[in-house]
C-alpha cells in the first residue's frame, strides 16, 4: 500500500471502532480524501431491518456533503472482520459513482497487506451516468 494511502487506511480503521454493528458483527470503516485535503470518515450502521442498515462509505459520502464538501480524490474502506478484501456493495458503488470522479482510486481491505487497489470507474465500469455527471 502507498505510503499517502497507509495513512488513510489507518483512519478507516480506526473509524472501525464505531462501528454499530450487533448483527453481524461485521465493522467496516471508510476515510474519504476531500479535494481540500481534508479527510472525511464513516462507518457501518447497522438496523434489525437490513434494508435500513447504512454502509461505511455511503456514511462518509453523505457525512461529507452534509459538510458542504463536493469534490473527493480518495476513498478508503478497512474490513479488519474479514478474511480478505472486501469490495463495496452495490449501492455504495453507485453512489461512489456519483460524487466521484471515474479515475479516483478506491482501495479496499482487511489489513494493509491485504487489499485491492481500484478506481470508481474499475468498480462501476459501465456507468453511462458517470459521463454525464462529471464531465460538466
Amino acid at each position: 500500500m502507498q505510503q499517502d494511502y497507509k495513512a488513510l487506511f489507518d483512519i478507516a480503521r480506526n473509524a472501525c471502532a464505531q462501528s454499530y454493528s450487533p448483527y453481524s458483527k461485521f465493522r467496516v470503516g471508510a476515510a474519504l480524501l476531500c479535494e481540500d485535503g481534508s479527510v472525511v470518515t464513516g462507518t457501518n450502521v447497522e438496523n434489525r431491518s437490513y434494508g435500513l442498515t447504512i454502509c461505511a462509505e455511503r456514511s462518509a459520502i453523505v457525512s461529507a456533503i452534509a459538510m458542504g464538501k463536493r469534490r473527493f480524490k480518495a476513498l478508503v474502506i478497512a474490513t479488519p472482520d474479514a478474511h480478505y478484501p472486501v469490495s463495496p456493495c452495490g449501492a455504495c458503488r453507485q453512489v461512489i459513482s456519483e460524487f466521484m470522479p471515474a479515475t479516483a482510486p478506491v482501495i479496499f481491505g482487511n489489513s494493509e497487506t491485504s487489499f485491492v487497489s481500484s478506481t470508481v470507474g474499475e468498480l462501476l465500469p459501465h456507468d453511462a451516468l458517470h459521463e454525464l455527471n462529471h464531465n460538466n
